[in-house]
């Protein structure tokens, strides 16, 4: 930190601590960045939205910032797991599993957590699949926090259905920028490419795999009979 800089925001010691002890794969310098950009964005007077939610590591960070600026934190997740979480892959974790049905279900995991942390008034879940949703949100949103489904369909359906939704001066953050095709998946990289080149965003901050930008104008017009993209 440079002389006359002041320190980035950081939640409080018992919000942190339920951070890094809910189930989630968000490492703790990311989240610091995240919980940075959620503060500047809740300003705004807007909600806070993420797109997968899982069992609600992140929501903490993002509830706490909305709590503290009198705006609400919205997150959206069928609560099915992404791809990679499934049986058979690296992510999958048996526990998350509802015995009754034998699919994935965090959505009683992501209660708890929110419980846990003393935050579920502060937060709106959105249980559904993220394209869907969008098509029927209206309102603006102060962040977009891009962190659901790896795939190219999934990462730019995502950014197609909320990206428009975000207020110009608002900011997106986007999980999982990995431009080295050796560190993880790429749809995120392109999404974020993506974005630089529509024109409409800048990038402001980076920390790891973690990328914010702020929207400075109009996004371009959607392409006449693009496919739509569900997940």
């Amino acid at each position: 930190m440079t002389a006359g800089t002041a320190p980035a925001p950081a939640p409080a010691p018992e919000v942190l601590a339920a951070f890094e002890s809910a189930k989630g794969f968000m490492p703790t310098g990311e989240g610091l960045a995240l919980y940075a950009a959620a503060t500047e964005a809740a300003a705004l007077g807007l909600p806070l939205l993420e797109v997968g939610t899982y069992c609600g590591r992140s929501t903490i960070l993002l509830a706490d910032a909305a709590r503290a600026a009198g705006v609400t934190a919205l997150t959206v997740d069928h609560h099915r797991g992404s791809e990679e979480q499934q049986p058979g892959w690296e992510y999958h974790d048996p526990s998350v599993v509802d015995p009754e049905v034998g699919l994935m279900d965090t959505l009683p995991s992501f209660r708890r957590t929110l419980h846990a942390a003393g935050l579920e008034e502060h937060v709106v879940a959105l249980v559904g699949r993220s394209p869907q949703v969008a098509a029927v949100w209206g309102g603006r949103l102060g962040l977009v926090f891009i962190d659901g489904g790896h795939t190219d369909a999934h990462a730019n359906g995502d950014y197609e259905g909320w990206a428009p939704h975000l207020a110009v001066g608002g900011l997106l953050v986007i999980h999982d920028v990995f431009p080295d095709p050796a560190d993880g998946g790429q749809a995120p990289y392109r999404v974020w490419r993506r974005a630089l080149a529509s024109g409409a965003f800048a990038e402001v901050a980076e920390h790891e795999s973690l990328r914010v930008l702020r929207r400075t104008g109009d996004l371009p017009a959607p392409e006449p009979d693009a496919p739509s993209r569900t997940h």
